[in-house]
């Protein structure tokens, strides 16, 4: 017999999460939707007067993703709260007739339980949004959608994100009597870019001995570049600071010069629109111009990943993060590194 043990393959747990994003997109439109549907009606009978929205890490960027959707289609005021005001300082705002979103993918960070309860005891109508309906979060919250993606071992969350903004999306379609249909296609196409994962490997290379990356965006898509930031540093270590485009230009643009990787997801509407004159900058600077965007966006640059076209701005972020995820995955292996288990991260990081 041979004493030798087998070698865990470094990514191995990742790429099978990344992989089953279709099937939990299929099943939040299958199983999911109509109990979103149910909390949504109730919610929208009771006319919240705006909504606030809290998280931590990647589910801070869906619940970005959320306050877009929030103002753009439902027309009314949305914010991200600052726990600590809560859970430090002690403040008691009065949140009467005000939605408080909490998204949290374990739902068991003490200070994301502590600001839901007291939100709730400040007249806030409550609802959690988690992988987790036996959580701690989902029992202090009034209203709970389970995101339905199934236990999620990696430690860089990649099928609880896109659950995430599935749920956020039909939740918000339902507050505004609205029938999800922009998201019928998702799972389809979902599957269609994780197949070109060959694609992505390629342009993996050029990222192998980055010391830095930036990544911008625009409107629907900067979302998408807050967490493609967050999923590159926390796997790959390498430094990468997301930006608003229009941030970019108010100074940041000044650290890109012609050897800066620079990454743009460019959304199909309004948002690459408003990116265009920063796609204009950075190539004055003669900056390495990725994009993640349409064929003619990424023909005009160094190099990049086409999308499927003609989908609907509000649902492309769903797909916008795929190859993003695939690249974290690829540029991690690449420099010698396990994606499954970034050193010093935990899968529940319990703040206060």
């Amino acid at each position: 017999m041979s004493d030798t043990q087998t070698v865990p393959v470094p990514g191995r747990i990742m790429a099978a999460e990344m992989a089953e994003q279709p099937a939990v997109l299929q099943r939040i439109l299958d199983e999911g939707a109509p109990k979103i549907r149910e909390i949504a009606a109730e919610i929208a009978a009771r006319n919240p007067r705006f909504v606030l929205l809290t998280a931590r890490g990647t589910s801070d960027n869906a619940a970005l993703y959320a306050k877009y959707l929030i103002e753009i289609l439902l027309g009314k005021p949305a914010g991200l709260t600052s726990m600590s005001t809560t859970t430090a300082y002690g403040a008691k705002p009065d949140l009467t007739d005000v939605l408080v979103i909490t998204v949290s993918q374990s739902g068991g960070s003490p200070d994301l339980v502590a600001s839901t309860k007291a939100a709730r005891e400040a007249g806030a109508i409550t609802l959690a949004v988690t992988n987790n309906a036996a959580s701690p979060l989902a029992e202090v919250s009034e209203f709970h959608i389970d995101v339905l993606a199934g236990p999620e071992k990696a430690l860089p969350a990649t099928k609880t994100y896109t659950a995430e903004l599935l749920a956020l999306y039909l939740l918000i379609e339902g507050l505004r009597g609205g029938d999800g249909s922009a998201a019928k296609e998702l799972p389809g196409l979902a599957a269609g870019i994780l197949a070109r994962q060959a694609e992505v490997k390629a342009l993996a290379e050029r990222y192998r001995f980055a010391q830095r990356l930036v990544i911008t965006s625009r409107g629907y898509g900067y979302p998408t570049a807050r967490e493609a930031a967050l999923k590159l540093m926390e796997t790959t270590y390498i430094p990468a600071s997301p930006f608003s485009g229009a941030d970019l230009l108010h100074g940041p643009l000044a650290m890109v010069d012609n050897v800066s990787p620079v990454i743009a997801i460019v959304p199909d509407g309004k948002g690459g629109e408003a990116l265009q004159p920063v796609l204009d900058r950075l190539r004055g600077r003669g900056a390495d111009l990725v994009v993640v965007g349409q064929q003619p966006q990424v023909d005009a640059a160094s190099a990049g990943f086409a999308l499927p076209a003609d989908v609907p701005e509000e649902v492309q972020p769903i797909l916008e993060i795929l190859p993003l995820q695939l690249l974290a995955y690829e540029v991690t292996i690449a420099r010698g590194q396990d994606p499954d288990a970034p050193r010093a991260l935990a899968k529940v990081t319990e703040t206060h």
